[in-house]
């Protein structure tokens, strides 16, 4: 079972709390006493267009109440931490909450974008790092365009101490380079994109979703492709059932 953690403030981050207990999912949260949960906004004609808000400053009695928060973790528990971090924190807010975690046995995964934590690994190792092919780029200096080059940035990561690098690549598919220096390799199932807000979020869940029943990558990149497309090409959540299907697909 999961348990949602991070900072909510104002009505919106109410709005944001009460929607997940609806949906019968568990949280807990920091509630900071000012600001609002930002709200991001998605333009799609054409050329996608992003309007992202601010979120609410976090002083640093939160942060503190958020690693007392991780420091409960147990060996084998998994710790995803995702998003851009905001400009109230420094940007190496990730190395210092997965610095805490040493010696806890935690595999953490990192889902980072550009100015995150991906451009300076953290200083224990991330059991997953997943970043875009464009996001990688950015990470490692240049443009990439073909898979041998997307290995070799991904090879980069590991030897700053990510054990896996997962790398998405929109229509092209995914690529994984695991801890043992096999190279996974995986299409795009064929469906009509409706709607990418939480395509990313969802690939990642399900490629440890996928790891956790079988301990196997190659059947992690397959779930993680499978969630990542169905709800791309969903209004919504994505259906246990459409899932199931592009499963069958690649």
């Amino acid at each position: 079972e999961s348990v949602a953690l991070g900072f909510v403030a104002g009505e919106t981050g109410a709005w944001l709390e009460r929607g997940l207990a609806a949906q019968g999912l568990r949280t807990d949260f920091i509630h900071l006493a000012e600001g609002m949960t930002r709200i991001n906004v998605k333009i799609k004609a054409g050329t996608e267009t992003e309007l992202n808000g601010a979120g609410p400053s976090i002083p640093e009695s939160a942060m503190q109440q958020l690693e007392a928060q991780l420091d409960t973790l147990q060996p084998d528990d998994i710790l995803i931490l995702a998003g851009s971090i905001p400009k109230s924190l420094s940007q190496s807010t990730y190395e210092r909450l997965l610095a805490g975690l040493e010696g806890h046995g935690v595999r953490a995964v990192v889902d980072v974008h550009p100015g995150s934590a991906g451009q300076r690994p953290p200083p224990i190792t991330p059991f997953l790092i997943k970043p875009n092919n464009h996001e990688l780029g950015e990470i490692v200096g240049r443009v990439l365009t073909t898979d041998e080059e997307i290995i070799a940035a991904a090879r980069t990561l590991q030897q700053k101490g990510a054990r896996n690098v997962l790398v998405s690549m929109a229509g092209d598919g995914a690529l994984l380079v695991d801890e043992n220096g096999e190279v996974h390799r995986i299409g795009c199932p064929k469906g009509k994109v409706v709607n990418s807000v939480g395509a990313g979020d969802s690939m990642v869940a399900g490629f440890v979703a996928g790891w956790m029943q079988t301990r196997s990558y190659s059947f992690a990149l397959r779930l993680g492709t499978a969630c990542g497309s169905a709800t791309a090409f969903s209004l919504g959540l994505a259906t246990k059932e459409k899932i199931d299907e592009l499963m069958k697909e690649i």
